[in-house]
C-alpha cells in the first residue's frame, strides 16, 4: 500500500509501521515545518550574506583553493571587495580569505579540483567539476538527437513562457492521475523491459481523496502526482530500475544512462545539502550554522539620546512649549533618530565553524534505493525573442512528491548573459531574548541589519549562484528559489540554456513510482503492438488528454504556488516594548 494507493494520500509512516525509516526530513512544503518554525533559519545580518556572497564569488575563480594562500592574489581580491561599493569591511573580506584558506586546507593536495561547495546556508551546494567533461558531451549529444525527433508542430512548450520555454521531459506530462492511473498490487513492479506491455494493469487509484483533509487549504493535491523513478544505489554507481516519466525505456536507453551517471555525482553534492535538515515534524529542527557574525545589541555612534539636553532642538517657548510637552517630546525624538547612526557589526577573528554531522544516502538508504522525479528543460531565446525576464520564487513539487531536494545540472548555455538562481530564507520571528535594543525606537536598525522591518515577513535574501555551463548545483527544498533573467549576448543570433533537473523524494517515505504505475501513454503502447493500446474509459492516456490534463495540473500548481508563496511569508518580525 501506497500514499494514494491503499493509504491517504496524506498518509506519512509513523513509529511502529511496518514501512516506517525514519521521520520525514525538513520542507518548506510541510505546513507543520513551515507554521512552527522546523524549517527557520536563524536571522542572519545582510553583513554576513555579504560576505557568503564575496565566498561564493572568489570560489568561482579557477584554482581558487592555490590562488588564496598567494598574499599578491588575496590583497587583491580584498582591494576589489572593498572597492566594489558594497557594504563590506576589511574585517568582512579578512575572515572570507581565512574561511577559504581553512577549506582549502582540507582539499587533498592529490585532488586535480576542489570538491563541492556549500555557499550558502540551508545547504546550498556546488561544482563544477563534479561532472566530467566527456560526461557533459555524451549528455549534449544525446539530447541533441532527442531533441531532433520532434517535430516542431510537437514541441512542448511551457505554458505561458511565449515559447521560450521547452520541456523535453517533464513530469507534468502523463502524471499520476488519482481515479484514472492503473496502480499495479502490492508485490508486483513493472521493469524497463515490460512496463510498456503492461499498459493497463493494476487497479485504479482513489478517487479524489479531498474530503480526507478537512476544511483547510491542504498541500496535497487531490488529483495529480508526479512519478518519480526508482532509482539502485547500493553498487558504486547508480542504476535506474523503472522508467522515467516520459523518456522512452527502450528508445532512448543512452539518456537512461546518462541520467543514472548524473544521479550517482549528485549523490555527494545532495549529502551535503542534506545533512543540515535533520527530521522534521515535532521535536525536529534544522542544523542551525553558527553566525560568522554575532549581533545582540543595538548601538549608535553618534547616539544624541544621550546627549545633554542642550543639545539638538530647543522647546519653543512662544508656542508654549516646555521640556515635558508632547509635541517638544516628539519633535527631539525626530531629531535624535534623524542624527544618530547605526554601528554596523563586524566579525571577529576567524575560527572553524561546526558543521553539521557527517551524511551519506548510501549508508542510509543503500539498500532500500531512492526516487527521483526527472525533468529535461531549454530556455531557447531568438532576434525576435531575445530576453528571458526570470521566474517567480517557489518550492518544488507539493506534498505529494515529498521533495526533500534538487539537483540541476546545466550541460549547455550558447549566446547568452550570464544567468544565476537566486535563494532566500524563512528566519526566526521573535528576537527579544536574543538583541537589546532601545525602547520606542523606529526599529530602523531592523532594516539597517538585517534588512527586515518591524511586523514585515521573516523572509531574507541570501544570494544567487551563477549557473554556467557545467556546473551542477543542489538545494534543499526549505529554501525558495526563482531563475533571474538573462537575455541573448549577441542578439543577432539565437541562445539557449539547457539542463536536467533531478528532484529528489524524502527517501523516509515511498511515493507511487513508474515501478508501480505501467506506461499510461498510447502513442507508447499502440508503438509496441499491443493489445491494450485500445482506449477504455480514457485509459491508456492519448496525447491531447495528456495535454489537458498537464495544462489543469499547472493551472492547480500556479495556484498553489501563490498559496505558499503567501504562507512563507506569514511570519512576521515580533518585537515587544519590553
Amino acid at each position: 500500500m501506497l500514499p494514494g494507493f491503499g493509504l491517504p494520500v496524506n498518509h506519512v509512516p509513523q513509529k511502529g509501521d511496518p514501512e516506517y525509516i525514519d521521520d520525514l526530513y525538513c520542507s518548506a512544503l510541510s505546513p507543520g515545518n513551515l507554521y512552527h518554525g522546523f524549517i527557520n533559519q536563524r536571522l542572519t545580518t545582510l553583513r554576513e550574506f555579504t560576505m557568503m556572497q564575496l565566498m561564493n564569488t572568489i570560489t568561482d575563480k579557477p584554482g581558487w583553493q592555490i590562488k588564496v594562500y598567494d598574499p599578491k592574489i588575496s590583497y587583491k581580491w580584498k582591494e576589489e571587495a572593498l572597492s566594489s561599493g558594497k557594504d563590506i569591511s576589511s574585517k568582512m573580506v579578512d575572515w572570507c580569505i581565512d574561511e577559504l584558506r581553512y577549506k582549502a586546507s582540507l582539499i587533498p593536495d592529490s585532488a586535480p579540483h576542489p570538491p563541492p561547495i556549500v555557499v550558502y546556508n540551508g545547504d546550498v551546494v556546488k561544482s563544477d567539476y563534479a561532472v566530467s567533461p566527456e560526461l557533459k558531451i555524451e549528455l549534449q549529444n544525446a539530447v541533441k538527437a532527442f531533441e531532433d525527433k520532434i517535430p516542431e508542430h510537437l514541441k512542448d512548450w511551457h505554458p505561458d513562457s511565449d515559447e521560450k520555454v521547452l520541456d523535453l521531459v517533464h513530469p507534468s506530462l502523463y502524471p499520476l492521475v488519482y481515479g484514472l492511473t492503473r496502480v499495479l498490487p502490492d508485490g508486483q513492479i513493472t521493469t524497463l523491459d515490460d512496463c510498456i506491455q503492461r499498459s493497463g494493469q493494476g487497479s485504479k487509484s482513489i478517487d479524489n481523496p479531498r474530503g480526507i483533509f478537512g476544511p483547510y487549504r491542504s498541500p496535497y493535491s487531490a488529483k495529480f502526482q508526479w512519478l518519480p523513478c526508482e532509482v539502485d544505489i547500493s553498487g558504486e554507481e547508480a542504476r535506474i530500475t523503472s522508467y522515467i516519466n516520459n523518456l522512452h525505456p527502450q528508445e532512448d536507453k543512452p539518456l537512461y544512462k546518462l541520467i543514472s551517471k548524473l544521479i550517482t555525482v549528485s549523490i555527494p553534492l545532495w549529502n551535503l545539502t542534506m545533512a543540515p535538515l535533520r527530521k522534521g515534524g515535532w521535536g525536529g529542527s534544522l542544523f542551525l550554522h553558527s553566525p560568522r557574525i554575532h549581533y545582540n545589541k543595538v548601538v549608535y555612534d553618534p547616539d544624541p539620546a544621550n546627549w545633554p539636553e542642550q543639545e539638538g532642538p530647543q522647546p519653543d517657548h512662544e508656542e508654549g512649549e516646555d521640556r515635558d510637552d508632547d509635541m517638544y517630546l516628539q519633535r527631539r525624538q525626530a531629531w535624535i533618530e534623524s542624527t544618530r547612526r547605526i554601528v554596523l557589526p563586524e566579525p571577529g577573528v576567524f575560527k572553524p565553524l561546526p558543521s553539521p554531522p557527517p551524511f551519506s544516502l548510501k549508508d542510509k538508504y543503500g539498500a532500500r534505493g531512492l526516487q527521483v522525479i526527472v525533468k529535461l528543460a531549454n530556455i531557447e531565446l531568438t532576434p525576435d525573442k531575445p530576453e528571458y525576464n526570470g521566474g517567480s520564487w517557489h518550492i518544488e513539487g507539493q506534498m505529494n512528491e515529498h521533495i526533500v531536494a534538487t539537483s540541476i545540472y546545466y550541460y549547455s548555455s550558447s549566446n547568452i548573459t550570464t544567468s544565476s538562481l537566486s535563494f532566500r530564507q524563512q528566519c526566526w520571528s521573535n528576537i527579544d531574548y536574543d538583541i537589546d535594543y532601545p525602547v520606542g525606537s523606529d526599529y530602523e536598525w531592523l532594516l539597517d541589519i538585517f534588512g527586515c522591518e518591524r511586523n514585515e515577513p521573516t523572509v531574507q535574501f541570501v544570494g544567487s549562484v551563477m549557473t554556467p555551463e557545467g556546473r551542477l548545483l543542489t538545494f534543499p527544498n526549505i529554501l525558495q528559489h526563482r531563475v533571474e533573467p538573462f537575455k541573448l549576448e549577441d542578439p543577432t543570433k539565437p541562445g539557449h540554456r539547457k539542463i536536467v533537473a533531478l528532484f529528489l523524494v524524502d527517501p523516509n517515505i515511498k511515493i507511487i513510482s513508474t515501478a508501480n504505475v505501467p506506461c499510461q501513454r498510447a502513442d507508447w503502447v499502440l508503438n509496441a503492438d499491443s493489445s491494450s493500446a485500445r482506449s477504455e474509459d480514457g485509459f491508456p492516456i492519448t496525447e491531447d488528454a495528456a495535454k489537458d490534463l498537464k495544462l489543469e495540473l499547472m493551472e492547480e500548481r500556479k495556484e498553489f504556488a501563490v498559496n505558499h508563496g503567501i504562507a512563507f511569508e506569514a511570519m512576521t518580525i515580533s518585537l515587544c516594548e519590553h
